[in-house]
C-alpha cells in the first residue's frame, strides 16, 4: 500500500505534468494560445476536483438507495467512470464555450478532446509512476509493470 507522502507526490506530479501536457496538446491540436489552454487546464482541473467530490457523493447515495450498498462490481466501476467523464464534460462545456468564444459543436469537440486526453494521460502517467516509484516491499513484476496472468 502506498504511504500518504507517496500519494501526495503522486497527486502533485499528476496535476503539474498534466497541466503542462494538456496546455501543449491544446495548442497543437486545437490551435489556441498557451494562455487560453493554460487557463482551460487550470480551471478544468479545479472544476474536475470539485465535481469529483460531488459526483462520488451523489453516486454513492444513489447506489446505496437503489441497492442497499456502496460496494462496486467491475461493471458498476466502468459505468461510474463513464458517467463521471460524461457529466464532467457537461459541467465544463459552458465554461469552454464562454471562455474561448466557441459555438456548441466546437466546444463539444474541444471538451471531448480534453476528456480523451486526460483518460489516456491518466493511464500512461499511473503506469509510469508505478514503474518509477514502485510500492515498497512489493515483489518485482518485470520491466513492463504488468502482471502476466
Amino acid at each position: 500500500m502506498r504511504t500518504t507522502r507517496d500519494r501526495i507526490r503522486h497527486a502533485i506530479l499528476f496535476e503539474v505534468i498534466g497541466l503542462f501536457a494538456f496546455t501543449l496538446f491544446g495548442m497543437v491540436v486545437f490551435g489556441h494560445s498557451v494562455d487560453e489552454m493554460g487557463v482551460l487546464a487550470i480551471v478544468g482541473a479545479t472544476m474536475a476536483m470539485a465535481w469529483n467530490y460531488l459526483y462520488n457523493l451523489a453516486f454513492d447515495h444513489a447506489k446505496l438507495r437503489l441497492t442497499g450498498t456502496v460496494a462496486k462490481t467491475v461493471r458498476v466501476r466502468v459505468l461510474h467512470a463513464i458517467l463521471f467523464e460524461l457529466s464532467l464534460m457537461l459541467v465544463l462545456l459552458p465554461f469552454i464555450m464562454w471562455y474561448l468564444g466557441l459555438g456548441p459543436i466546437e466546444a463539444i469537440v474541444l471538451d471531448a478532446g480534453y476528456a480523451m486526453f486526460f483518460v489516456c494521460y491518466a493511464f500512461v502517467f499511473n503506469w509510469g509512476y508505478d514503474i518509477v516509484f514502485p510500492i515498497p516491499g512489493q515483489r518485482k513484476r518485470g520491466q513492463s509493470g504488468i502482471n502476466a496472468q
